[in-house]
């Protein structure tokens, strides 16, 4: 059962104030959170998650007016956005104030920021009363979890309290947007598609490609993978079989049954398939019979394009 706030958030926030760890749930993956504010806090993250210090950090807030406290200019568009999908699985990357320690933001003059929409994530939020910075919960590059028992398998007595709120509803990270002297950007597909972004705040450009600097997470060539080799087929190519190979596939399958197989939606779904993919890749991976993962595109539209996106990345 999944515990209630008024026991467990307390206890978590006090755990923050002292520089701790708590990995909480949000609608997209658990979050292992830290004082934002406090360097010292940030430190203990990167180093739990083994994360490089170029990578920067989200910054989650309880409402718009905790955002804009750590950034010095909000545009007209980046704030349209904010009205139309926050609280949700949106982030926006915009110039920072000061009092956000650079170590958040890896150096960079912008921060990113969201309010999440997990009714956990904003108790705590709220009981802080700051800005948690929390990117995933989980060792840097591998897959996010998406529940708090792949949090305890992957960091187990590293985190000081793990809240457990379920399984999350979205399984895709935010989608991450920043802005320029030409609109809006693409820096990371996730749980905001690309189309809704368009509906609200016009041409949105594409994502840049791979770099050694990103300015956002989730912009590493390499990034989401299973321990588990992943190989990304193209829907045209021949299916490969056998009994050590573990097929992640979508929607009807027809005659194809392999041994190892899991759908994400057999019914096309791709809000099912969003909220599935990194449960699904954990349990192949962790299956010892299986020694690739070979998985399809799906439909490059709505959270399919971030669905490809992480296979993409977790092939690389």
């Amino acid at each position: 059962m999944t515990p209630q706030p008024s026991a467990v958030i307390p206890a978590a926030a006090a755990t923050l104030r002292r520089g701790g760890l708590v990995a909480m749930p949000t609608e997209t993956v658990y979050g292992l959170a830290g004082d934002a504010l406090n360097p010292s806090a940030l430190a203990r993250i990167f180093e739990v998650k083994q994360r490089p210090a170029f990578d920067p950090l989200i910054c989650h807030a309880a409402d718009t007016a905790g955002a804009e406290a750590l950034v010095s200019d909000f545009p007209a568009a980046a704030r349209a956005l904010a009205e139309a999908f926050w609280p949700g699985p949106l982030t926006l990357v915009l110039p920072k104030r000061a009092r956000v320690p650079d170590l958040a933001t890896s150096g960079h003059p912008t921060v990113a920021v969201r309010v999440p929409a997990h009714r956990l994530a904003r108790a705590l939020l709220r009981e802080f009363g700051g800005p948690l910075a929390a990117p995933s919960a989980n060792l840097f590059g591998r897959l996010s979890p998406t529940t708090a028992d792949a949090v305890r398998r992957e960091l187990g007595g590293k985190v000081d309290v793990i809240l457990d709120g379920g399984p999350c509803e979205v399984g895709v990270e935010s989608t991450i947007i920043g802005f320029g002297p030409d609109g809006p950007r693409l820096l990371r597909a996730g749980g905001v598609p690309l189309e809704e972004i368009e509906a609200v705040a016009g041409p949105v450009a594409p994502a840049p490609g791979p770099t050694a600097r990103p300015e956002a997470p989730g912009m590493l060539a390499s990034h989401y993978a299973p321990r588990t080799p992943l190989r990304l087929e193209n829907d045209g190519a021949p299916a490969e079989h056998g009994p050590d190979i573990g097929w992640l596939l979508f929607g009807p399958t027809g005659s194809f049954t392999p041994d190892h197989a899991l759908n994400l939606s057999p019914a096309g779904d791709l809000r099912e398939a969003a909220a599935r993919l990194f449960q699904a890749l954990r349990e192949l991976d962790e299956d010892p019979a299986v020694r690739l993962i070979c998985a399809r595109p799906v439909p490059e539209r709505g959270l399919g394009r971030a669905i490809n996106d992480r296979l993409r990345r977790a092939a690389a």
